[in-house]
């Protein structure tokens, strides 16, 4: 049974940086899908973005609209953690940012969320204009 936990969140001015964390235990992944959901009050969750790690150990990411080219998703195996670096941070960006994980699976339809069987606690991050 994997587990998730985000770290990283914070308060930001409107054009800050932060970097998330996702430390995943209980699992030592060598292929699947990782990504990155948020969600603001009164809102439906977002896809954000994911990574996949497959058996030649690419890392094929990819990206919602509205995040590409400022955020960029990483990992580093040996650590069983993705990144979420998050760069130009506008208001709009401010919610509650999950990791999920499909372990293994690919990252078909990923921005949809679903067979998606392990969830992190959430991480809050809060742009301010």
């Amino acid at each position: 049974q994997a587990q998730l936990v985000e770290s990283g969140g914070g308060s930001v001015q409107t054009g800050g940086s932060l970097r998330l964390s996702c430390v995943a235990s209980g699992y030592k992944y060598t292929t699947g899908c990782m990504a990155w959901f948020r969600q603001a009050p009164g809102k439906k969750r977002e896809g954000v973005g994911a990574i996949y790690t497959g058996d030649t150990g690419d890392g094929s990411t990819y990206y919602a609209d509205s995040v590409t080219g400022r955020f960029t998703i990483s990992r580093e195996n040996d650590k069983n953690t993705v990144y979420l670096q998050m760069n130009s941070l506008k208001p709009e960006d401010t919610a509650t940012y999950f990791c999920a994980a499909r372990l293994p699976g690919g990252c078909g339809y990923w921005e949809t969320g679903t067979a998606f069987p392990y969830w992190g606690q959430g991480t809050q991050v809060t742009v301010s204009s």
